[in-house]
């Protein structure tokens, strides 16, 4: 049921794509070793002080704030492996932006973190964690996915199930208490790490017998892992639901009859899954959603940039429900994938004014944070909306159009921020996308050709699909 489908959040086949056949013989013969006759659990590679602090973290000192400003996710490549050179680049992009960074504990470049119960693997997750440090980010953790033996597979290093299906699937109630305790082991390991997030997307709750989520079996689990959290340190910030906020064509059976506009209906059932946990938890200290701007059936309604909208809206629904709890949006998206789930039938130039308009658009709705899903390739030269090229040869990890919007909307916009009303020409009007500070403004052109625009008394040329930053 993931927005962003698979591929773009994929597993790593660290088998297939990392080790070789020398090194592979290697870990069948320490896998042996570590395998008593008759056990199919192999401990190889894990340890038991899983909750050992890992490294030299620096807590930042006092309560942390539960919003964390608009940053990225880390995805299955990303610049902690590669080329030294490429990795160190893109450190050097990071220092000092301060951009907050997700890194997901099972998946999306970590690996199973639990393969027994009470044998722990962080090695990955240690890797994300050291980047993140080095290019002083504000590490998040999204507490997805759970280990094999938790949701009745096979437990044991060499036996976790990499399939989308296995992935997707939610831990059994009879281990929740498991995941909870998983929870907290992250939490005592990277002391650093202030805010969680539980879950992702509903991924594995959805009830098939009744046709809706199973919005009672998440809460349970959200419930026991935000006391367990709370349990390490108070001051740890936790938020949920990560619900994906769908909106449907009108017409649909599961359109909501109170809750559209013109770029859709939101599907109720969305809407009741999130009503229950908003009632039903144990606490909160920011929301989570995410979606795209589009429907169910990738329509764009009425246009890419009218369709960001809804952002806007379901921001407002979502702080009105919460009474204004802070507003992330873990993913959001503004193009429709294809059958690959890649993303790539945009220019640069259409697909960064796109995303300006989302950026916009989620912040007229209420939201202080925000990441962005970024699809690093692992290797090549070409990269449909990344942050920077590819890490794996020495000259890469260089900056592309995707970071310099981001890392800018992150500077000129951080939690706290007071927006301004500034003029636009009337027939600029419905031609440019704005947002402003006393200090800034940013103007997106939505127009596949170039306009002299007018905005905060100022005349300048806007290339078709532009994105421009006025100081004020």
């Amino acid at each position: 049921m993931g927005r962003h489908g698979w591929n773009s959040g994929a597993l790593r086949w660290r088998l297939t794509a990392l080790l070789g056949v020398g090194v592979a013989a290697l870990a069948l013969v320490v896998t042996l070793l570590n395998t008593l006759p008759g056990d199919s659990s192999s401990n190889a590679g894990t340890t038991r002080d899983g909750d050992k602090v890992h490294g030299t973290p620096v807590v930042p000192s006092g309560t942390p704030k539960p919003e964390v400003g608009w940053g990225f996710t880390h995805t299955q490549y990303s610049a902690d492996e590669g080329s030294s050179a490429a990795t160190e680049r893109v450190e050097g992009l990071l220092k000092g932006k301060g951009l907050p960074q997700i890194q997901h504990i099972m998946g999306w470049g970590s690996d199973n973190p639990e393969p027994v119960k009470g044998r722990y693997d962080f090695e990955d997750m240690d890797r994300r964690i050291d980047f993140i440090r080095k290019s002083g980010g504000t590490p998040v953790v999204t507490l997805c996915c759970a280990p094999d033996w938790m949701k009745g597979g096979k437990a044991g290093a060499g036996n976790t199930d990499w399939s989308q299906q296995a992935l997707e699937t939610a831990p059994d109630r009879a281990h929740y208490k498991d995941f909870a305790a998983l929870a907290a082991t992250v939490a005592k390991r990277y002391p650093d790490v202030r805010h969680f997030v539980v879950w992702n997307e509903f991924k594995g709750f959805w009830n098939n017998s009744e046709a809706r989520w199973d919005y009672e079996g998440y809460t349970q689990l959200y419930n026991l892992v935000y006391k367990a959290l709370k349990n390490v340190d108070k001051d740890i910030m936790v938020g949920g639901p990560y619900l994906v906020m769908d909106s449907v064509d009108p017409r649909s059976d599961d359109a909501s009859k109170t809750f559209k506009g013109p770029w859709g209906a939101m599907d109720q059932r969305i809407l009741d899954a999130f009503d229950y946990w908003n009632k039903n938890k144990a606490g909160a200290d920011f929301v989570v959603v995410d979606g795209s701007s589009y429907t169910n059936d990738d329509e764009l309604l009425p246009d890419e940039f009218g369709a960001t909208d809804k952002l806007t809206a379901v921001g407002k629904w979502v702080r009105a429900q919460t009474r204004d709890l802070p507003l992330w949006w873990a993913e959001y998206y503004v193009e429709p994938a294809d059958g690959n789930d890649d993303r790539k039938g945009w220019s640069e130039t259409r697909r960064v004014a796109v995303q300006a308009s989302g950026m916009i658009a989620m912040v007229k709705g209420g939201a202080s944070s925000g990441f962005y899903w970024n699809p690093e390739d692992e290797k090549g030269s070409g990269c449909a909306g990344c942050m920077w090229t590819p890490t794996s040869a020495a000259d890469g990890g260089k900056p592309l159009a995707m970071y310099d919007l981001i890392s800018r909307f992150s500077q000129e916009f951080p939690p706290g921020t007071g927006y301004r009303t500034v003029s636009v020409a009337a027939d600029d009007v419905p031609n440019v996308r704005v947002l402003a500070t006393d200090k800034a403004v940013l103007v997106v052109n939505t127009l596949d050709r170039s306009i002299s625009a007018k905005v905060d008394g100022k005349r300048f040329e806007m290339q078709a699909y532009g994105v421009k930053w006025l100081r004020r």
